[in-house]
């Protein structure tokens, strides 16, 4: 991943080029912000141009050894953690499919990982044995014999202990060594790590340039890529599957609709089968199942307003909007939402699936009728 390949982020770009020219390359950075918006492409291409030997003024030079060696995510001085799902293993375990899965997309999420590794009914999680591996690594003089590299995906995913044990490299790192944290929830890890690192708040993609990207490399038409776009909301990975709407969010847009329609008519019986399938998603499925109704919720009642720039629906989602946004209203919207963040706190505390979502469909029973 080059600078250039970024989609955007000229800001972002810009203030980490100057930070290596000026030599003012921090131990630690976090890169955080929403999902989609090009925080890994960011911490690849800056830790590529730190350890080019050959550096252009806007991107490495894509021919010296270390670029070469970035080129297949291989170079000796550059590490990955991210979050799996077996504490019998490290991510050196899984570094073949993640090489391959990084260099195949670097806009990816978590649910898309859990996929390439077949997680199944797992959660992820930054076990803590992670924290003693890149101990060991970052202790060794840089192979290349500049800086070593630590990139950290998703460390609010950090199991405790892994957390603390991180905290104490953070306060007296190695010389010469960089730890990059790509966080979609700062606000989750521990603050004594927040005020160790340096932050780079990452903005949402600009409509156009996810626009410009659909036309150029995947040949949409000009008003359908700002359509496109415009749902997105930034999110480069969200227009992707709105291009190819995947088996996931067809599938959570078909259990929206059944939760609906079975609440609504109060067919309990059918609701139970409902909630038995969801059960059977798997924990990481549920909760981005949970976060999908949460959207749904907030732009049907959006869309009682009628301002088409304000929301943001796929066209099967909005002609499905046409009927049911009466029902969501000033009377129910904040207890469906109450409802739907306590679902989504059980499912994480591991609190058996079918009772939650059996629960939640009841409710929406009265919340419906409001």
């Amino acid at each position: 991943m080059f600078f250039k390949d970024i989609i955007g982020q000229q800001e972002a770009k810009e203030r980490l080029l100057q930070e290596v020219k000026e030599n003012r390359i921090p131990h630690a950075k976090l890169i955080c912000g929403s999902e989609g918006i090009g925080k890994m492409a960011l911490a690849l291409a800056y830790a590529r141009y730190i350890c080019c030997t050959n550096r252009g003024e806007t991107d490495a030079c894509g021919c010296c050894p270390s670029c070469v060696k970035f080129n297949k995510l291989i170079h000796p001085d550059v590490h990955f953690v991210f979050p799996t799902i077996s504490n019998k293993k490290t991510c050196d375990d899984y570094m073949p499919e993640w090489r391959t899965f990084v260099l195949r997309n670097p806009y990816f999420n978590l649910s898309h990982w859990l996929t390439e590794i077949k997680a199944d009914n797992k959660q992820a999680v930054i076990y803590t044995n992670e924290s003693d591996e890149l101990i060991k690594k970052l202790n060794f003089k840089a192979l290349e014999g500049g800086y070593k590299v630590a990139i950290i995906w998703l460390p609010e995913r950090f199991q405790i202990a892994c957390a603390n044990k991180l905290l104490k490299l953070l306060e007296e790192p190695p010389a010469k060594t960089l730890f990059l944290l790509v966080s979609e929830a700062p606000e989750m890890l521990l603050p004594t790590i927040q005020s160790r690192v340096q932050r780079l708040n990452v903005r949402p993609i600009a409509n156009e340039k996810i626009a410009q990207v659909l036309r150029e490399k995947y040949q949409i038409e000009e008003q359908g890529s700002f359509t496109i776009a415009h749902l997105a909301n930034g999110n480069f990975i969200k227009a992707i599957e709105t291009i190819h709407l995947n088996e996931e969010n067809a599938l959570f847009f078909e259990l929206f609709i059944n939760l609906m329609r079975l609440s609504y008519q109060r067919k309990i019986k059918e609701m139970k089968q409902w909630s038995e399938k969801v059960a059977d998603l798997g924990r990481e499925r549920q909760k981005k199942f949970l976060e999908y109704c949460q959207r749904m919720t907030r732009e049907n009642f959006i869309y009682n307003f009628h301002q088409s720039e304000m929301t943001y629906l796929t066209p099967d989602e909005q002609q499905f909007a046409t009927r049911f946004a009466p029902f969501v209203n000033e009377r129910n919207i904040m207890g469906i939402m109450d409802e739907l963040s306590e679902a989504q706190q059980h499912i994480e505390q591991n609190v058996n699936a079918k009772m939650v979502f059996f629960d939640f469909s009841l409710k929406m029973i009265v919340l419906l009728k409001n």
